[in-house]
């Protein structure tokens, strides 16, 4: 076994409010916010997964032909010590009014840009929102 720090597979969703600010959540337990998504399980493509997650814990619907693909982010987990995250980030739309259920504690809005208000995990902080933002300047 090498030294090299094992990676946790995960789709992660943007979402964002009329106020251009982007939903984050907060596992039970965990100090840091990090985008909504998961790991997929066995034959799910990432759309079909984020939409599983996504009900599973704010019981909202992806809207899946509204998903813009943001690109494939690493850095280091906030939840699992020593592993890193590789997160295909999309930005989505979604039906409904997310709600923190499932092993999901807090629900926060944060904007794109820093300061953020609210301790975020590395990948969404230096990866995740900053290439929203981007996009969203691009309009």
């Amino acid at each position: 076994m090498s030294n090299a720090a094992a990676t946790i597979h995960i789709v992660a969703a943007v979402i964002l409010d009329d106020r251009g600010r982007a939903l984050v959540v907060r596992k039970h337990g965990a100090s840091r916010f990090i985008q909504p998504g998961g790991k997929p399980e066995s034959g799910e493509g990432p759309l079909q997964a984020l939409a599983r997650e996504l009900d599973e814990e704010l019981r909202v619907q992806l809207r899946i032909a509204s998903a813009i693909a943001l690109g494939t982010f690493e850095d280091w987990a906030v939840n699992e010590p020593d592993h890193r995250v590789q997160a295909q980030a999309w930005w989505v739309q979604v039906e409904g009014t997310p709600q923190a259920r499932a092993e999901i504690a807090e629900l926060a809005w944060v904007p794109l840009q820093p300061p953020h208000g609210l301790p975020l995990a590395p990948l969404s902080e230096h990866h995740i929102l900053p290439a929203v933002a981007t996009r969203v300047t691009a309009r």
